[in-house]
């Protein structure tokens, strides 16, 4: 019986730390320990000559920190935020310290120990700690020899600190170099920087006279040592079909840690696992008669120097709320708000036939409407294109174009009009959104448009929403037609369009009905580079003429009138 009970509490134990060890977290669940200390700002009590404390910290282990020969001595890691420290690696030259503490600190002023021994052996210590701070020092009391205290490296270990301990962007404001780089009418200034700047409208790319040969690269400089796990390249249509992500640790010894002879252009998230202060893409295989050229070459990983990148935009609150609106109240003939709409006077782009005046052509009609006029009259003295009738280069049209440029500049949100249109051959009204730094010099289509509503006067059965940049513009723009239900008549009425716009992409809907959905990720994968991510202004208008929707004829209507409602902002 008594043997019995033994089993029995026995079985029960064992069971017990089974599930004990069952409900321990798993190795995925758990915080992953990261390197933090790599790169990061080092000081210390003293320095023997060219040691300096920063080589503790760079990765290389044939670089070291060394002290003044004397007790204490201290060397001391700013890990740039608090974090959870786990692990201490202190990798000691022959002038090791017998006795010596690790310390934490969230001031650099008050320390907390988490290790303390007097019987250091040197060589290279694996220290398991716990603790919380931003400074993490190594603190000697006592030489092991006359000299003073020497590391080869000083590694802090655990979770948290800059970006919650995860893996960085390292590559952003580092400097580039490369095998060439083009500077003509076709890629200005396409120098390597371009390709680091985060700005996905502008590139890098080889040179037209000299680099459109293989091999071609592209290196950065991380600043220190780092340990590289992911690399993004979102490539021009000249990219790689074969090439390799290397790492070195002097710009000169390459190492490769990716390799494909068959790359697919456009953007590619590569995993990958090496370290090093310099990382490279060397092309070796060409895809088009072209060069190498790249929008963003991205690399993260930990350690390096890295520069803080300006955060991106926040998405919209859900659900959003109101933030800019006019409905356009007050009375017969009064002029659009100043305080919200700046007139855009002058002739238009794309060949088009009217001249813009300086708010004459839009006023309130006393309804809560916006009338937006265009007419046939004379303009003496404008700069317009030979008129399809007349011949005469003397503008035949008048008409408006405003936008919120100089008061009003927004990132994400919920975009709403509530327009009716004109009809009639060679009309062209619009509701759309320009990138504000096309106010500031920026040449389209590099500051990026999304144009949110476009009919054509000459088929008022079909509308279109589309979006513009440097890798897909003009009739190479990503959007789409679409009609009304039974093919009714948009001239007929009012109706609404609405651009829900974010991190993920952007939503068109008509009359609360989904019509066009563009994904951030998608495009970025087939068509190239989203620009959309910055601030833009909106603008309405009214076209006469012009490339796509053709001329006038004897049958369109003057005065044409485009009525807005309504023009809204939510986030």
């Amino acid at each position: 019986m008594q043997a019995s009970l033994r089993r029995f509490s026995l079985f029960w134990a064992l069971a017990a730390a089974l599930l004990a060890l069952i409900a321990l977290p798993t190795p995925s669940a758990q915080a992953a320990e990261v390197l933090l200390s790599q790169g990061k700002p080092a000081t210390s009590s003293s320095t023997e000559g060219n040691f300096s404390a920063r080589s503790a910290v760079d990765g290389d282990p044939g670089t070291r920190w060394s002290s003044g020969f004397a007790d204490p001595q201290w060397i001391q890691i700013d890990l740039g935020a608090s974090a959870g420290i786990s692990r201490v690696i202190l990798n000691w030259e022959a002038a090791y310290g017998t006795a010596f503490r690790i310390e934490v600190s969230s001031n650099a002023a008050s320390w907390t120990v988490v290790h303390q021994t007097a019987v250091g052996t040197g060589g290279t210590q694996n220290l398991t700690v716990s603790g919380t701070g931003r400074y993490v020092r190594m603190y000697g009391t006592q030489r092991a020899t006359s000299y003073g205290y020497s590391l080869w490296e000083f590694q802090v270990y655990g979770t948290g600190g800059p970006g919650g301990g995860t893996a960085g962007l390292l590559s952003y404001g580092r400097p580039g170099a490369a095998s060439s780089s083009q500077s003509d009418q076709n890629c200005w200034e396409c120098t390597p920087a371009r390709a680091f700047d985060r700005d996905p409208a502008s590139r890098w790319s080889t040179s037209s006279t000299t680099g459109w040969t293989d091999p071609g690269w592209i290196s950065v400089d991380l600043g220190a040592t780092a340990q590289i796990n992911k690399v993004v390249l979102q490539w021009d249509p000249a990219y790689a079909k074969s090439f390799q992500i290397q790492v070195s640790s002097n710009g000169t010894d390459w190492t490769p840690i990716y390799s494909t002879t068959s790359g697919t252009g456009f953007k590619q998230t590569l995993t990958v696992s090496g370290t090093g202060r310099y990382v490279r893409m060397y092309g070796t295989q060409r895809a088009t008669p072209y060069g190498y050229s790249l929008w963003e070459f991205q690399v993260y990983g930990t350690g390096g120097d890295p520069i803080q990148a300006p955060p991106l935009p926040s998405d919209p609150a859900n659900p959003p709320r109101l933030v800019w609106s006019d409905d356009f109240d007050g009375a017969a003939g009064g002029r659009p708000d100043s305080s919200k709409w700046r007139a855009d006077p002058g002739t238009g782009p794309n060949n088009e036939l009217e001249n813009y005046t300086d708010h004459r052509n839009a006023a309130l009609d006393g309804a809560g409407h916006l009338v937006m006029e265009a007419r046939k009259e004379v303009t003496a003295g404008s700069s317009c294109p030979p008129d399809p009738l007349s011949g005469s280069t003397t503008c035949q049209y008048t008409s408006a174009r405003m936008n919120t440029g100089a008061t009003f500049q927004f990132t994400y949100g919920r975009v709403e009009a509530r327009i009716k249109v004109p009809k009639g051959n060679g009309l062209w009204p619009a509701f759309w959104m320009m990138g504000g730094d096309f106010l500031t010099g920026r040449p389209w289509p590099y500051n990026g448009e999304i144009d949110i509503m476009e009919i054509l006067g000459k088929d008022v059965k079909t509308a279109y929403s589309t979006v513009h940049a440097p890798a897909y513009n003009g009739g190479g723009g990503i959007g789409a037609p679409y009609t009304l239900p039974g093919n009714a008549d948009f001239s007929d009425d009012f109706h609404t369009w609405v651009a829900d716009w974010n991190s993920k992409g952007i939503t068109y809907s008509l009359d609360g009905r989904t019509v066009l959905t563009l994904d951030k990720e998608q495009v970025e994968q087939t068509r190239g580079p989203w620009i959309f991510d910055h601030p833009h202004y909106l603008i309405l208008n009214l076209a006469v003429g012009g490339d796509w929707p053709g001329p006038t004829d004897a049958g369109t209507p003057f005065p044409a009138k485009m009525l807005v409602d309504h023009v809204r902002v939510y986030q």
